[in-house]
């Protein structure tokens, strides 16, 4: 498959990251995908993470969700949020879903995806694309906040994340026609 998404980044400790929705290396389940590329059956629900194993000094999360293998130059984000409290180590599933955000610790900003959305859009490859990677990834930050505007990237959080992660864990699901 294409690229690695952690290769440009810098070595950090690893979070451990879970989920029930989510089986490491297998195909997504049909609520973490979109409703357009499944209408009768998408979802569009974050699913479930729980993480454990930060470092001290973790001051806050991000979470974000990434496809390397969109036929695009730059991958495509489905979901990207931060200023998580420190004491959040979980989410349910459908804590998001595109238009709500019930379950979501009220305090984190959720970025636009790059579908335009706030919030998560679940897995669309193009058909006959093949097998994409979703990589759900969460950030420990040594930082409470980070000042970025709602309306800024997922790529923008990426970038003033840089200097801020203490560790990081992922959990990948997969996903094609």
């Amino acid at each position: 498959m294409g690229i690695n998404p952690f290769e440009t980044l810098p070595e950090v400790p690893a979070l451990t990251v879970t989920s029930r929705a989510v089986a490491d290396g297998e195909a997504l389940a049909p609520r973490q995908v979109s409703a357009m590329a499944r209408p009768d059956d998408g979802g569009d629900a974050l699913p479930d993470l729980a993480w454990s194993g930060a470092p001290e000094g973790t001051k806050s999360f991000a979470i974000t969700c990434y496809d390397p293998d969109a036929p695009t130059m730059s991958g495509f984000w489905h979901f990207a949020a931060f200023n998580i409290p420190a004491d959040t180590t979980s989410i349910p599933e459908g804590a998001v879903v595109l238009g709500d955000r019930s379950g979501f610790p009220e305090a984190a900003t959720i970025l636009r995806n790059d579908g335009g959305l706030q919030g998560f859009v679940g897995s669309a490859p193009p058909p006959g694309h093949g097998d994409h990677r979703y990589y759900f990834v969460v950030h420990a930050l040594d930082v409470e906040t980070l000042d970025i505007d709602e309306t800024a990237s997922p790529a923008r959080l990426g970038f003033m994340m840089f200097g801020s992660t203490l560790a990081r864990g992922h959990v990948m699901g997969t996903f094609g026609h």
